[in-house]
């Protein structure tokens, strides 16, 4: 990566990027209201700054950017950031991946356990 991901404005800790027109991003929403509870999460909007929902922890990325800097296949997208480096990422929504790399285990109970990105 050519740029720093701090002169991007990204932080560590939680990096995910979503799409409102995407069936599992819209279905992870609950996910990030759980994350968003505990500091350290940034959600990149790539098609609407008001999706998932219009909090300090969402940010406008409709210009791709972010998305592009960090070379995202598919949302939604979850990165985790530490010294200024990603350490891990999944997409798509699969429990035992996002347990992993967030570390909390009680996330989307009431979700299925797996639905690509």
């Amino acid at each position: 990566m050519a740029t720093d991901l701090a002169d991007l404005g990204i932080s560590d800790g939680l990096v995910a990027v979503v799409k409102r027109d995407c069936p599992a991003c819209q279905l992870v929403v609950p996910v990030f209201e759980q994350l968003a509870e505990e500091p350290g999460l940034t959600v990149y909007s790539q098609d609407d700054p008001g999706f998932p929902t219009e909090a300090d922890w969402v940010v406008d990325d409709t210009d791709l950017t972010v998305s592009w800097h960090l070379g995202l296949d598919a949302v939604p997208t979850l990165v985790r950031i530490e010294g200024g480096t990603e350490v891990a990422r999944t997409t798509g929504w699969d429990r035992d991946a996002w347990h992993d790399l967030t570390g909390q285990t009680a996330l989307g109970p009431d979700l299925p356990d797996f639905k690509p990105g």
